[in-house]
């Protein structure tokens, strides 16, 4: 009886480490398959130049495993992969997007400065360039005319005349002209009498041949008994 107890016992103790066995091996290969599945993500993401995931991925698993020197080669190719990034932008003019992969790129080859220093010069390059266009764009600017009773960028300009205060009409005439010689403009010359026209296309004409002799003014006449005397200044548009 005693025999029958002890074999009893002992068929239970190996049923229980025999399951214990059975059970462990997926245990045991649950970290390294979910390891694995997560380089294989790394991998795609790489693949697909999907950097900052990658990034994030990787940075995960260097977590998990700051010693793992393996994962210096996926941080390479990634490097790789912004200085790359950077490259292309750059030669489509987006000089602040190449900059910011240039920056993740040396943030991951922090040792490696040599590779990042051919872009880098690039970047300053396209900048210094960026910076003087927009320096002569502004004195561009600076130096075109300032319009004085005109809108540039409107068809045209309709200028009432004081031609009752011959003083006020001068100074009118001489805000004409130089918007006629420096917009180059088209001249109506609208009034209620016939007989305003040609004294109004006189002094006109004088202050535009004052300003420049070659321009060839040549007013338009209408004579509009229901408007007061003014002037249609319409700039010619560039070819």
């Amino acid at each position: 009886m005693k025999s029958f107890a002890s074999r009893y016992l002992l068929l239970v103790a190996f049923s229980v480490l025999l399951g214990a066995c059975q059970s462990t091996p997926p245990a045991a290969t649950e970290a390294p398959d979910a390891r694995a599945a997560a380089i294989a993500q790394l991998e795609q993401s790489l693949a697909s130049s999907e950097l900052a995931t990658a990034e994030d991925q990787l940075a995960a698993l260097q977590a998990e495993s700051p010693n793992d020197q393996s994962l210096e080669q996926y941080q390479r190719q990634l490097a790789e992969a912004y200085l790359m990034r950077s490259q292309i932008v750059l030669q489509k003019g987006d000089v602040n997007a190449a900059a910011t992969a240039l920056s993740r790129a040396r943030a991951l080859m922090p040792k490696a400065p040599a590779l990042t220093g051919g872009v880098n010069g690039a970047i300053a390059q396209a900048r210094k360039a960026e910076l003087e266009k927009a320096e002569a764009a502004l004195k561009a600017a600076e130096a075109q005319p300032k319009a004085k009773v005109i809108d540039p960028t409107a068809e045209s300009t309709t200028v009432a005349l004081n031609i009752n205060d011959m003083g006020k009409l001068r100074r009118q005439l001489d805000a004409i002209a130089a918007d006629v010689v420096n917009f180059q403009c088209d001249v109506s010359i609208q009034a209620p009498r016939t007989e305003d026209y040609p004294w109004l296309a006189n002094l006109l004409s004088k202050r535009v041949k004052k300003l420049d002799p070659e321009f060839d003014l040549k007013p338009e006449r209408q004579i509009l008994r229901s408007v007061p005397a003014q002037m249609v200044l319409s700039p010619r548009k560039k070819p």
